[in-house]
């Protein structure tokens, strides 16, 4: 319901801009069609091209990340060769991360991302850090104010002006308004950023004092957040410095070795009983008595508080004899009389020793003491009291250093009329203070400028940056109203109105009396969903949801030129109620089932089966579709308009051959069919009665040819029984003739088949044998014989070529030597070679039968 009445809502708002539109269209009938398709060329490109700028200028303003392990080591590296632990760096190293991740760290003040490339200034206290321009903002706001409310209050009650940090609320003096970006560690002043250095530091050691003070410095890298503790090693002992010394961390150098202290307390009377501590012993608890300073009373008083005054005064006389001590319980003498003592006259210059009961004179000399500027001395003789104004004229230059003037010397400063013109702070306003002395003050006029809203004014003063968001609210109401939500100024205008769960009151539109119940809302009602419920001509009731008031698009409605958006107009109609669904039985024309049909179409009518009565041949059924049957002598018999059978004889034989006579009634006749099968052997094929197949028991003699079987025994020799089933029988056994011989083939008999086997060689085979090897060794030794006589030949023919004179001689007995040797070892050479060759040849092979 909801969904279609957001879109009849947006339905009506596009026909109300289509109307505006239309109108607009007539008082621009005179422009062209051409003129009209660049007017939104140009207007589509325009809002292309700020798209693309918007994207742009969001990319730019995503920060990449950083590596941050690298820089993280390189900034504790120091440290941790030291020994120090990790869990000290735990929250120095927040601080770390907050710095390295995009959008980690905000300023609490503009609720803004603080980037890396940013001004920053951190506070000393909570370390937080915040943008240069908005801390300093915010200074001079809280001073502002201060100054306002001290004006309004008596000049009596003014107060230390002073403000305080957005985070942690520490007191910052006036004059400490940061005017200047530097590093975490203060070293460096504009450190810029380094993609390989912590952001906003200068890569420098820290070199910070570490609290507690310990006389060490930080060793980190310029880092943000607070220093961690000292981790190098010292030699300490413990708190009572009775235990042995021992190396601990510096952070930890305090340590307490368990015993009881028995320090003498302050008392010199008792010790102390608590376990070894630090810093002084507690004050004794025990009471004891003791007199007062002047020895006059005694009291029972705790050892911590010894010394104590009763409130008499002495009253013993001084040693001048004429005036008595005026001091109230004291130890010791009471000294000489103060007045005996010398004294000097008012000026100074002169010392006096006179008795007691005489006032000091003044001398008569000039006094000579310097006027509160400095500079010049009293004229005056010797006199009581202050010095007068000086009255000397001198010559001062004002404050800006513009100009020069003679004035009384009391005077403390002179101020010219000229108008300083550095520019405030605030880089808007001109100083325009007389006479300044260069430190120009905090710009304090209103800013006044209109503020994101759009309808008030910035109530700060004067101030570089983005102004504060507007902090006027305003409501937004539901339709009733009376649902509210406050909303920010300026954003009431793009804010929905709330949700109110307050019935909605609007009176329906359709024949209802009352629509259903549903929430306050803006727009139209949502389309009634209750039951029509109008009575037709059936007699029945409209079943469907309300249809008399909806809010449809107008028909045939078009748009007045092709180039125009169409926004089809809405408008409330009246539909007719739908054909009356309401489901009523009426059987089919056969009986076979109830339909269940609805109201509109509620007529006796097929229903799709088969007739399904019984035929005459009672065999088949009838199948023409579901229809009237006339002339039937029961419901399952069929009719004279039913269907006659005209098919084959459908019942199946045992045999599997059909039954050539027609679709009949009763058992068919025996069947005389005659089919064609191989017989057992498989040599032949038998023509055998169908009848004559299925009637007979022995099927296997029906089955025989009467041939010799064509199969073979074991021993290879064909069957001599007839065409059988199954393995051959072999009973007698073979007596086939067959031949044998022995190993050498020398002997060789005929024998039956199952008594065959091979024969043994007698003398006659191995007499034999041993003649074939002795006549294949002498043929080996004649070979041997023959080639040796070959090689001795071409020696002598070698030689006798080779004779000639001593250089001849020389190198034939060489060659000799040579050819000796070659002829010795020549087959052993040959040996090698072909060895060599068939190693090559296998190890290829083996290759490429491994690809292959």
């Amino acid at each position: 319901m909801d969904n279609n009445h957001r879109r009849n809502v947006s339905q009506s708002k596009k026909y109300k801009k289509g109307i505006s539109k239309k109108s607009k269209h007539e008082n621009m009938e005179e422009k062209t069609g051409e003129a009209k398709f660049k007017e939104a060329q140009i207007k589509l490109q325009q809002l292309v091209q700020k798209h693309l700028e918007d994207k742009n200028i969001s990319s730019s303003d995503e920060e990449e990340e950083l590596e941050t392990n690298n820089i993280l080591g390189s900034v504790i590296k120091k440290y941790s060769q030291y020994g120090g632990k990790n869990e000290d760096l735990e929250r120095t190293q927040n601080f770390l991360e907050n710095v390295f991740h995009s959008g980690a760290a905000a300023c609490l003040i503009c609720i803004a991302t603080v980037k890396r490339n940013d001004q920053i200034w951190s506070c000393l206290s909570c370390f937080g850090f915040f943008h240069l321009l908005c801390i300093q903002r915010w200074a001079k706001d809280s001073i502002a104010h201060q100054k306002l409310a001290a004006e309004e209050r008596p000049s009596s009650k003014t107060s230390f002006i002073i403000w305080q940090c957005p985070k942690c609320r520490k007191d910052y003096e006036q004059t400490s308004v940061p005017d200047a970006y530097f590093c975490f560690c203060g070293q460096k002043h504009n450190p810029e950023f380094q993609p390989w250095l912590v952001p906003h530091s200068c890569g420098e050691v820290c070199n910070k004092s570490l609290s507690p003070s310990c006389g060490h410095y930080c060793l980190l890298l310029c880092h943000p957040g607070p220093c961690p503790p000292c981790p190098k090693t010292i030699s300490v002992s413990c708190y009572c410095k009775k235990g042995e010394r021992k190396i601990v961390r510096c952070s930890e150098k305090e340590w307490s070795c368990g015993a009881v202290c028995e320090k003498i307390l302050q008392c010199q009377q008792h010790h102390c009983p608590k376990v070894c501590h630090l810093g002084h012993c507690p004050p004794c608890g025990k009471t004891s008595l003791v007199s007062c300073d002047c020895g006059a009373e005694k009291s029972l008083r705790l050892c911590t508080q010894l010394q104590w005054h009763c409130n008499k005064v002495c009253g013993n006389p001084l040693s001048c004899g004429k005036h008595i001590c005026d001091k109230v319980c004291h130890k010791g003498e009471c000294g000489d009389c103060p007045r005996s003592l010398p004294r000097t006259c008012p000026c100074g210059r002169n010392t006096l020793t006179i008795p007691c009961v005489e006032d000091v004179i003044t001398c008569g000399e000039t006094c000579g003491k310097l006027c509160e500027a400095g500079v010049h001395v009293c004229p005056q003789r010797c006199h009581r009291g202050a010095c007068p104004m000086c009255l000397e004229v001198v010559v001062k230059t004002c404050q800006c250093g513009l100009r020069q003037k003679e004035v009384s010397c009391h005077q403390k400063a002179y101020l010219c009329d000229a108008k300083c013109k550095k520019m405030r702070d605030c880089n808007i306003h001109p100083c325009n203070r007389k006479c300044c002395d260069g430190n120009c003050p905090s710009c304090e006029r209103p800013c006044g400028k209109t503020l994101s809203c759009g309808n008030h004014k910035c109530s700060s003063v004067c101030h570089r940056g983005p102004c504060y968001p507007c902090n006027v609210v305003k409501e937004v109401s539901c339709k009733c109203g009376s649902t509210l939500v406050t909303v920010p100024c300026g954003a009431a205008r793009r804010t929905n109105p709330p949700r109110c769960n307050k019935p909605c009151k609007n009176p329906p539109k359709c024949d209802h009396l009352k629509r259903e119940e549903h929430k306050c809302h803006y727009g139209d009602c949502p389309p009634c969903r209750l039951i029509c419920g109008i009575k037709k001509e059936c007699g029945h009731s409209c079943p469907e949801i309300c249809h008399t008031a909806l809010y449809l698009p107008k028909e045939d409605y078009k748009a007045a030129t092709p180039w125009d958006v169409v926004n089809t107009p809405y408008e409330f109609k009246r539909l007719p109620c739908p054909r009356c669904e309401a489901p009523i039985e009426i059987p089919c024309f056969g009986e076979h089932l109830i339909l269940k049909l609805p109201c509109y179409r509620a007529k006796p009518q097929c229903c799709g089966q088969e007739c399904g009565r019984r035929l005459q041949c009672t065999n088949h059924v009838c199948t023409f579709l579901c229809h009237v049957v006339e002339n039937a002598l029961s419901k399952i018999v069929s009719g004279s308009n039913c269907e006659e059978c005209s098919q084959d004889c459908s019942i199946e034989r045992d045999c599997g051959h059909p039954c050539p006579l027609p679709c009949h009634p009763g058992d068919c006749d025996p069947c005389k069919a005659i089919f064609k099968i191989r017989c057992l052997c498989g040599l032949s094929q038998l023509f055998i009665n169908c009848n004559d197949w299925t009637s007979t028991e022995d099927k296997e003699a029906l089955q025989s040819c009467g041939n010799r079987c064509p199969k073979n025994y074991a021993c290879g020799h064909r069957c001599f029984s007839q065409c059988h089933s199954g393995e051959c029988p072999q009973i007698p056994p073979c007596r086939k003739k067959v031949k044998v011989s022995c190993g050498c083939h020398q002997l060789k008999k005929e024998l039956p088949c199952h008594l065959a086997c091979q024969l043994s060689c007698d003398d006659t085979c191995n007499q034999l044998k041993a003649e074939k090897l002795k006549k294949e060794e002498s043929e080996r030794e004649m070979k041997r014989l023959a080639e040796e006589n070959k090689n001795k030949e071409e020696l002598l023919k070698y030689e006798k070529r080779m004779q000639g004179g001593k250089r001849r001689e020389r190198r034939k007995a060489i060659e000799t030597n040579e050819e000796s040797w070659l002829a010795a070892n020549l087959m052993m050479i040959t040996g090698v070679s072909v060895l060599t060759i068939s190693v090559i040849i296998g190890f290829y092979y083996a290759i490429y039968s491994m690809n292959l």
